[in-house]
């Protein structure tokens, strides 16, 4: 009777081991964090920053990216609630598709941090207003346009409306430029989140609209791509601009070079200004801590006057 109330014991014992995020490592935070794209020079710096960050602080961190996949990131956030993860960082591919997923890691027992998004089942959201971010690259891409073409110049805009903060941030370059340079023409529009797309792009814009001289872009991959366009085509002078968002290195090295990006909005500060806040909120939630249930970021344009604050090399 003893041997078999001792094999109950063991196996309830086992069992309870496994509920909620599995096996701890005994005080060491664990985090995991799943973003869209890596391929994408924001993303990769994000996720290396946050790693370091979290290693300097003695805690573990890993990070994958789904490939816009929401199926994929969906496994992906169950497998780091399976590893015994503490904090899971999620920059949707789908919010919507992957509420289920953040609900039951959250039921588990793992805190949620959702970045961009608005999620229902998150314990912390690290937020954009998106139109608010589109809005002031359309704002700076109208001063380029009244200062250096009198207030006239075609306009392509690189987007990627397959995202709805994305889609609201090209809303917003949209209604910046209708309202503060109405006499500029939007001669394109197309879809570029990578560096890769966004030469692909801006190839075919250039062919098309070879009078294009300001891009607007929702994020540093397209910027990149269509700086590296315009070197190639021989566009990247005084009176051809592109503006985006993100001001990743080589977005900064391209303003530094006085080569097509004029300005790029970076969001919180460097890639080692948003580790520190982001395990700022991983410390808090894995220490039991109140931490704001939305907190918004700061908006910072990146131009030629202040380049040499932001840069890194």
């Amino acid at each position: 009777m003893r041997a078999k109330l001792f094999s109950i014991v063991a196996v309830l014992t086992a069992a309870a081991a496994l509920v909620g995020c599995g096996p701890k490592d005994e005080g060491q935070i664990k985090v995991g964090m799943t973003v869209q794209d890596l391929s994408n020079p924001t993303w990769s710096g994000y996720c290396q920053a946050i790693q370091k960050e979290a290693r300097a602080n003695g805690a573990k961190m890993s990070y994958v990216a789904c490939d816009s996949n929401v199926g994929k990131q969906i496994m992906q956030i169950e497998n780091f609630v399976a590893r015994g993860m503490d904090v899971i960082i999620v920059h949707p591919a789908d919010p919507a598709g992957i509420e289920g997923a953040c609900k039951e890691a959250m039921a588990r027992g793992v805190k949620v941090i959702a970045w961009d998004d608005d999620l229902e089942n998150a314990d912390v959201r690290w937020l954009i207003d998106n139109h608010d971010l589109g809005y002031l690259v359309g704002k700076e891409a109208a001063a380029f346009i009244k200062e250096v073409h009198g207030g006239k110049a075609e306009v392509a805009i690189l987007n990627y409306p397959q995202l709805p903060v994305l889609l609201a941030r090209g809303n917003g370059i949209e209604d910046a430029l209708k309202e503060l340079a109405p006499q500029a023409k939007v001669v394109a529009k197309t879809s570029a989140i990578n560096p890769d797309e966004g030469i692909t792009k801006m190839e075919t814009i250039f062919q098309s609209n070879p009078n294009v001289k300001v891009v607007c872009c929702i994020g540093g991959g397209g910027s990149v791509g269509a700086n590296e366009a315009a070197k190639a085509a021989g566009k990247d002078a005084d009176d051809f601009g592109v503006f985006a968002v993100d001001a990743t290195k080589p977005e900064l090295d391209a303003i530094k070079n006085g080569e097509a990006v004029k300005m790029s909005v970076i969001v919180t500060g460097t890639d080692e200004d948003v580790a520190q806040t982001v395990y700022s909120f991983v410390d808090k939630l894995a220490s039991g801590e109140e931490v704001p249930a939305r907190v918004y970021r700061e908006l910072i344009p990146v131009t030629i006057d202040n380049v040499d604050k932001y840069y890194f090399k």
